[in-house]
């Protein structure tokens, strides 16, 4: 196990025993990961958000541009983004909670809305974090693949919300359009 995710992972969701005692981490809900350190370096996360009833949110297809550079990259079996996705299947049943949605979860960018489809499919009882609309050029409408089979997904715009005339305004539309996508 790699020491320093073990840290990491005490400090964020967990506590580390000390000699005097233990000191409790920040006590995070979630948690976003890079996988890009291999799956061991996961593990820890995993454990400690397990005990601590948290989630995690793994990097699997991002919003910027560069992501193509290494996550569409062909494995010999499809995409790195996709073999991304099945190590996040893979810890569904870890992180298991009371209702169909597991607590490991997925970041994919709302800037490329093509691989959605795809990625629910790969990834049925993953929660989407899906960062990118507004301001880096995602659009809501075009997220309803996230929502599939049933789907649960969180949406994110910071700029273009704050830097609205009226950001409650802002915010109230984009609820709106993901409530209509997401079949509410």
């Amino acid at each position: 196990m790699p020491v320093s995710a073990a840290a990491y992972a005490d400090a964020l969701i967990g506590r580390t025993e000390t000699p005097w005692g233990a000191v409790d981490g920040l006590g995070a809900d979630a948690v976003t990961l890079n996988p890009l350190l291999g799956e061991d370096s996961l593990e820890p996360f995993v454990d400690a958000a397990a005990a601590a009833a948290a989630g995690l949110f793994v990097l699997v297809r991002t919003s910027n541009p560069g992501a193509a550079d290494f996550l569409d990259a062909d494995t010999g079996a499809g995409p790195l983004h996709e073999r991304i996705a099945r190590v996040v299947d893979g810890l569904a049943d870890r992180l298991a909670g009371s209702g169909a949605f597991s607590g490991a979860g997925a970041v994919i960018g709302a800037t490329e809305p093509r691989f959605l489809d795809r990625l629910r499919e790969l990834m049925p009882r993953a929660i989407f974090l899906l960062p990118g609309v507004g301001a880096q050029g995602g659009s809501a409408a075009a997220l309803g693949g996230a929502f599939a089979g049933p789907g649960s997904a969180l949406v994110t715009a910071s700029r273009s919300i704050a830097s609205a005339p009226d950001p409650a305004v802002a915010a109230e539309e984009l609820r709106a359009q993901v409530w209509s996508i997401a079949g509410g």
